[in-house]
């Protein structure tokens, strides 16, 4: 039973192979005979009134052969032959011989009139071979069958050798086939660089997407700490309040625990608050970069110079990374620099998003040494940014992050 559905497997396959290499001749050479049809008749008629029919053809001919061929790889082989994508025009051309003459002149172009007029005959040989195979091998095969007169020896041979080619035409179509497969893809398709460049726009596209999806998903965490998580914090520390304000007559220890659990809730609202913001403050989405950053200046226990000039709003997320770098920036400067002073700027230049805080402490930051400094330039390269820090030995450090407004 198993060798019985090998067998018909490739039957089939060389069923479909044939019927392939057989519809592929007129195709390979339509283009090459309406040519020298055209060629032949302005030539030998001196009919030279006549070359814009030939040519009219010829601009015709290959892009409706190309997509016949398509369909025929779709349809015998199941190879997808993708499109090439079409090459912008700053100023698309009304006059049709200029668009002609451009569309003749195109690297597309000259692949598909080279599958078409020159590789395409050389095809159509191949298929007329592999139709001959088949041809002499069906005949060879059954030679005893018709062939009486001839002397046994003789249709014995031919009996072998029809044997022999007939086990053989499945193999030289499926070649054949194979064989056109790979070049269409190159000649009809894409360039190399077409596909690397729809490859990359494609992982771009991707890459803001997911970063979009991430940045969203941030903000509903936000949303659902401050509105649930936090709500119930506080409403926890005035009940606390309240029961420390009205049990007056409690034992000491118990006053004592009521006390303890009011700080505790009193420090988890502040670290959730400091956590929400980091997350994603909700005064960054309502009122921009600016009050965001302002507000972020204000809870650092040193003085802090903002200046920001953005004018038109930057894309949401590239704020975002903006706003954690300012954040973590001066976390830094808080926690480890020594510094007094601390400087931010922020402003738009072109489409283009710059991040400059200084401080002036001790120095001696280094972006590569696995700190913190490392994650802020990895959350600027996702979004295209440029990240650099300058801290000498002594300082003072200063940290430059460029971001594009728009992904």
């Amino acid at each position: 039973m198993r060798s019985f559905r090998t067998l018909r497997r490739l039957l089939l396959r060389a069923r479909r192979d044939t019927g392939f290499v057989a519809a592929g001749i007129p195709l390979h050479l339509a283009l090459a005979s309406q040519w020298v049809w055209g060629v032949t008749i302005v030539v030998k008629a001196n009919a030279w009134a006549v070359v814009p029919i030939p040519f009219a053809l010829f601009l015709v001919g290959v892009p409706a052969l190309t997509v016949v061929q398509r369909h025929r790889y779709r349809a015998l082989l199941g190879v997808d032959v993708p499109r090439p994508t079409p090459t912008p025009t700053p100023t698309p051309e009304r006059w049709w011989p200029r668009r002609a003459l451009r569309w003749l002149s195109s690297a597309q172009t000259r692949r598909q009139v080279g599958y078409h007029l020159l590789l395409g005959p050389l095809l159509a040989v191949m298929e007329l071979l592999v139709l001959a195979a088949w041809a002499a091998a069906v005949a060879g095969a059954t030679a005893f069958g018709y062939a009486s007169a001839l002397p046994v020896e003789q249709a014995l041979f031919c009996t072998v050798g029809g044997i022999v080619l007939l086990c053989s035409a499945p193999w030289l179509a499926g070649a054949t086939a194979r064989t056109e497969a790979r070049l269409a893809p190159a000649l009809l398709g894409p360039s190399r660089n077409e596909r690397l460049r729809q490859r990359v726009e494609h992982l771009a596209e991707s890459r803001t997407d997911l970063i979009e999806a991430v940045d969203s998903e941030r903000r509903r965490i936000e949303r659902d700490l401050h509105d649930g998580t936090q709500q119930r914090l506080v409403s926890l520390a005035v009940n606390l309040g309240l029961a420390r304000a009205t049990l007056t007559d409690l034992p000491d220890d118990a006053r004592a625990a009521i006390d303890e659990a009011h700080r505790e809730a009193k420090e988890a609202i502040a670290e959730l608050n400091d956590l929400v913001r980091g997350l994603h403050p909700a005064v960054l989405e309502d009122r921009g970069l600016d009050a965001a950053l302002s507000g972020l200046a204000a809870r650092v226990p040193l003085p802090v110079g903002l200046r920001v000039d953005i004018g038109e709003r930057a894309a949401p997320v590239v704020e975002s990374v903006a706003y954690f770098v300012v954040s973590e920036a001066l976390t830094n400067v808080t926690k480890h620099a020594r510094a007094t002073r601390a400087e931010v700027s922020v402003e738009r230049i072109g489409k283009v998003l710059r991040v400059n805080v200084t401080d002036d402490g001790s120095g001696g930051a280094d972006a590569s040494a696995g700190s913190g400094l490392n994650g802020l330039a990895k959350r600027v390269g996702s979004v295209d940014g440029t990240f650099r820090v300058s801290s000498p030995a002594g300082g003072p450090t200063t940290l430059t992050a460029e971001l594009p407004c728009e992904l």
